[in-house]
């Protein structure tokens, strides 16, 4: 029973040709262009609109410097919406619970905030390990400790985009076995897990939403750090 709950998470094959770059790839076919017309679409002006507004309330903390990674974070932010909430349909795959997916997109993205502080401004990148007015003893100890904390942070970062939607995904495959099983023998429960099922299917849209712009807000803010 274990193992066929989380065969959800394996990538799915097509004659021995896994699937997951097709998975990776459709968002960014769902998406049409802007056009050069002076009057467009409503989707295409909703579009538009929710991309202003989100790269406007990310860019609000950042200075002038991180401005010019306002093109990369929303394309990130709706590139993982668009994974999230397609993988909450039926015989769907979800790359993002894959943590391999997510170390790759933290990794490198973390990883540039770091080299931009150390190139811009390293005295102060590197002042992060130490806090101010530490007494002598401990400075060894909290060098260790932020050090440490500093090069965890990309696995925070996958690690909490896979659980999250790890757990949902459980979640709902949980409900919907014990409604299913549930419907022969005692209709009532079966009607109330199958209610219970609606509210976390909702809820877990809500968190597809939330954890994509966590996941974004938390690289804007290191960035914040080293720019």
């Amino acid at each position: 029973m274990t193992v066929s709950l989380f065969d959800q998470f394996m990538s799915p094959t097509l004659l021995g040709v896994p699937l997951i770059a097709l998975a990776i790839t459709l968002p960014w076919i769902m998406y049409p262009a802007p056009t050069a017309r002076w009057l467009n679409s409503r989707f295409l002006a909703l579009q538009g609109w929710f991309i202003n507004r989100f790269t406007q309330q990310l860019l609000l903390p950042l200075s002038l410097g991180g401005h010019k990674w306002a093109a990369l974070l929303t394309s990130l932010m709706i590139f993982l919406i668009t994974m999230n909430m397609l993988g909450l349909l039926p015989y769907t795959f979800t790359p993002t619970t894959q943590l391999s997916l997510n170390l790759g997109l933290a990794t490198p993205l973390w990883l540039a905030t770091v080299i931009i502080g150390m190139r811009n401004q390293p005295t102060h990148a590197l002042g992060h390990l130490l806090p101010e007015g530490t007494p002598g003893p401990l400075i060894p100890v909290l060098i260790v400790i932020e050090t440490i904390s500093l090069f965890i942070r990309p696995l925070a970062l996958g690690v909490r985009l896979t659980a999250n939607l790890t757990a949902g995904h459980l979640l709902i495959q949980l409900i919907s076995t014990a409604a299913f099983v549930l419907l022969a023998s005692m209709p009532v429960v079966a009607l109330l897990t199958s209610t219970v099922l609606v509210l976390l299917t909702l809820l877990e849209v809500a968190v597809a939403m939330i954890q994509a712009y966590v996941f974004v807000l938390l690289l804007t803010l290191y960035l914040q750090e080293n720019v």
